[in-house]
């Protein structure tokens, strides 16, 4: 039997299963692993700065593929940086293998360097483990086929998620028999989503056939399960109007006329109008969570008393989480959604037309759009978010990949910026952390390679990882910033504005008090990416359309003014600011004539 390096299998084994690239971060404890990556003729190790970046970068790159990516990183310092981008794809359900690399294992305890085991001697994993599906330490190298086996298809089905597979230095440099391995090539890389159960699917149909003013609320799961078509496919059927999440954004294009926008605080309010007095709900692939559901005040985006609750998520543990529902279903939405259309066909196969709700709908974002026409067109400076997003719009086909920021670039992006092909808008949203667009667009452009791939990023996210610059110059990762500089952590000044009429330690200033922001254009080419700071609100389209063909790394700055989102929802977090009559801990206490009240002060914050 021949033998060889643990290190050369387990690459040996990435390859086999197509893995293009693996992001991380060199360390002691895999330069094992660097040397034998050094010599794969398939792998690219796309080194970065940061294992924040590296694991974020997996994060986009795995967005967009569907697969797992694969990330590595060195213990102690090496797992409490990867932390964030882990557990950002964890919240965000993005499918990732992580192998960190350990201590050697015969000096468990004994504080070799940089191990962490203040609560245990070989535990130092478990910092991870609150933030993904599974965590393997390898004890026994001979395990390793199967753990990879199973770590791969774990992060890749059911909900997918990162997993954990921690690998003591030593193991990396022993030798194995081949043979060992054999159960790796037999073992078939995909697995099968469960269909609804049939009578699920038709309890489903009647449901949907005698509602009166049903809606479909689409989630992530829709654009995770890449089932726009067949979510598109029931609504026109029966003419349902289709709410969606923040991470449902783009799972129809935002110009279908059944489409009526996002929920929660920063939704439209005449989504709430119907969501809220809808008499069936069909949650498709989401938890409805808190920013989706105003804080789940009743009768803001949902009413539990007028509405009938239906979900189908590929977690049971998301089924009646926040709201009682009258029917929950297990399985795959694609399929699901098939299933459901095939049984509505047999009950209803003419459909249902309802052309007053496409008139109210199109009159609905009309007035918007026109609303926000002024601002968007104005040329003042620094300039207007709503500028800014009215030019990348013009300038970006509608094809190309963007992943965006906190703030601005994502509330106000998700909310007023149309997306018009499906999994084209990627944000952060169960985490939302800083810095994910920076990073992201890097994976999303070495998936994507022929996209226009571009992240909308704020100052304030920019700044917390600005070597992803360096990864792209050195990797060749043709992507563009545009770094809205508005010289604050925008959102947070704007609420603590609100609340509290004060900016403390949220906008940037010198000790003289001048306002102050690192010069990132400047910053950018220190790195050897060229980049523009725009002067005027006419400098920035152009600029960006230069950047757009320059077939390299590219960064625009654009001084930006601070305006708050508009947020037609409510948050609690207002109220326990600025404490509402109406609302005690989370709750709405009382009715105005019968009716639930959204807090008096929340519908103020439009114009703040």
């Amino acid at each position: 039997m021949s033998k060889k390096l643990v290190s050369d299998l387990i690459v040996n084994y990435l390859e086999r299963r197509d893995v293009e690239y693996v992001f991380g971060l060199c360390g002691h404890t895999v330069i094992g692993m660097l040397d034998a990556l050094s010599r794969s003729k398939k792998i690219q190790f796309i080194s970065s700065r940061h294992e924040a970046i590296a694991s974020t970068a997996a994060d986009g790159y795995a967005r967009i593929t569907h697969k797992a990516s694969v990330v590595m990183c060195h213990l102690g310092p090496g797992l409490t940086n990867v932390l964030t981008g882990v557990a950002n794809a964890a919240f965000d359900s993005i499918p990732m293998v992580v192998i960190a690399g350990d201590v050697p294992s015969y000096y468990f305890g004994r504080h070799p360097h940089q191990e962490v085991n203040m609560h245990g001697d070989a535990t130092q994993y478990r910092i991870m483990e609150p933030v993904v599906k599974r965590a393997w330490r390898v004890d026994d190298v001979e395990a390793l086929p199967y753990i990879l086996d199973k770590a791969f298809r774990l992060a890749e089905t059911g909900r997918p998620g990162p997993v954990l597979i921690d690998v003591p230095m030593d193991m990396f440099s022993r030798e194995m028999e081949e043979e060992l391995w054999v159960r790796t090539y037999k073992d078939n890389h995909y697995t099968m989503n469960p269909a609804l159960d049939p009578n699920a699917a038709k309890a489903i149909a009647e449901k949907l056939v005698k509602a009166e003013r049903p809606i479909l609320h689409a989630g992530g799961g829709i654009l995770l399960a890449q089932a726009s078509d067949e979510l598109a496919a029931l609504a026109e059927h029966l003419d349902i109007p289709v709410s969606r999440t923040l991470m449902g954004h783009g799972c129809l294009s935002d110009r279908h006329p059944l489409m009526v926008g996002q929920t929660g605080f920063w939704g439209m309010e005449v989504t709430h109008s119907l969501t809220a007095n809808a008499d069936v709900v069909l949650g498709l692939g989401t938890r409805f969570a808190e920013a989706d559901c105003s804080s789940w005040y009743q009768g803001v985006t949902f009413d539990p008393d007028k509405t009938e609750f239906l979900q189908i998520d590929i977690d049971p543990s998301e089924i009646g989480r926040n709201y009682p529902v009258e029917i929950g279903a297990v399985g795959d939405l694609k399929l699901g959604l098939t299933q459901i259309l095939e049984e509505v066909i047999k009950i209803c196969p003419e459909g249902k037309k309802h052309p007053e709700l496409h008139e109210r709908i199109a009159a609905s974002k009309a007035e918007f759009k026109q609303q926000n026409e002024a601002i968007s067109n104005d040329s003042r400076f620094p300039m207007t978010p709503q500028r800014i997003l009215k030019d990348v719009k013009e300038a970006l086909p509608e094809d190309a990949l963007i992943f965006t920021d906190v703030g601005w670039n994502k509330n106000g992006v998700a909310q007023q910026f149309d997306i018009t092909v499906p999994g084209t808008i990627h944000h952060t949203s169960g985490l939302a952390n800083m810095g994910f667009g920076a990073s992201a667009v890097l994976g999303g452009k070495l998936a994507a390679p022929d996209k226009v791939c571009l992240t909308l990023t704020g100052d304030g996210g920019f700044g917390v990882n600005p070597s992803c610059l360096a990864t792209a110059v050195e990797k060749g990762i043709n992507c563009v910033w545009v770094v809205m500089n508005n010289s604050a952590f925008g959102t947070i000044a704007g609420l603590e504005k609100a609340n509290y009429q004060t900016n403390f330690g949220t906008v940037f200033y010198t000790p003289q008090g001048e306002s102050y922001s690192p010069s990132w254009a400047e910053v950018a080419k220190a790195y050897g990416v060229e980049s523009i700071c725009v002067k005027s609100a006419e400098e920035f389209r152009p600029a960006l359309e230069k950047a757009i063909a320059a077939q390299k790394p590219f960064l625009v700055e654009a001084p930006m003014e601070n305006i708050v989102v508009p947020t037609p929802g409510c948050w609690n977090i207002n109220d326990i600011y600025t404490p509402n009559e109406l609302v005690r801990e989370g709750k709405l206490i009382r009715k105005e004539n019968g009716q639930y009240v959204a807090p008096s002060h929340s519908k103020s914050h439009k114009a703040k």
